[in-house]
């Protein structure tokens, strides 16, 4: 792992070089600049974390990926939020559409117990992992992200994958394990 000093003077070098052109790309996809701004924001958070847990070769490859990522799931978003536009120009959750406190708090802990399965996965597979599954990114993409060959992202991700479902079954048999079961036989 690099320099936490050298590490954050990359980083700042990489934010001062691709603020603006990152939040023009954006702007294009959102026809949104304030979503455009948030949406770098994200980007950059996530870049900085996986860059501070992982050797990247190309770090700005990574933040565009991901920045890319972030708007097609927001504008995803827009097209199925369950969100309506009242008189008084407030948005209100429709209430019909609205997760009952049982299910809000069984996802939670299903993330939480998601997250712990992650965080105990080896270091290679957890950043092929996070790039492939979590980010969006494409095998060959993620390959040449962390330096290393397509097929043995392919490897990284099918372990990756398995090591987390058994995680994930070992403490309860629930609905994420079965997603990421989906996930590793290619219907996720």
């Amino acid at each position: 792992m690099p320099d936490s000093k050298q590490s954050s003077s990359d980083f700042a070098s990489l934010y001062r070089r691709t603020i603006d052109p990152l939040q023009r790309y954006l702007a294009r996809l959102l026809r949104n600049r304030s979503d455009a701004q948030d949406i770098a924001h994200d980007a950059y958070t996530r870049v900085y974390k996986t860059l501070d847990a992982t050797e990247v070769k190309k770090p700005q490859a990574l933040l565009f990926a991901t920045a890319r990522n972030l708007a097609i799931n927001q504008i995803k978003r827009r097209e199925n939020a369950p969100i309506r536009d009242t008189d008084s120009k407030i948005i209100e959750l429709s209430l019909e559409q609205s997760p009952s406190i049982e299910r809000v708090v069984m996802a939670r802990q299903e993330w939480a117990a998601t997250e712990l399965a992650i965080e105990r996965l080896p270091p290679g597979c957890r950043a092929v992992l996070m790039l492939c599954t979590l980010r969006g990114c494409t095998h060959r993409d993620a390959a040449a992200l962390l330096g290393i060959s397509r097929k043995t992202v392919e490897k990284q991700h099918s372990r990756a994958l398995r090591l987390l479902r058994a995680s994930l079954q070992a403490t309860d048999e629930s609905p994420v394990a079965n997603e990421i079961q989906k996930g590793a036989t290619g219907k996720l």
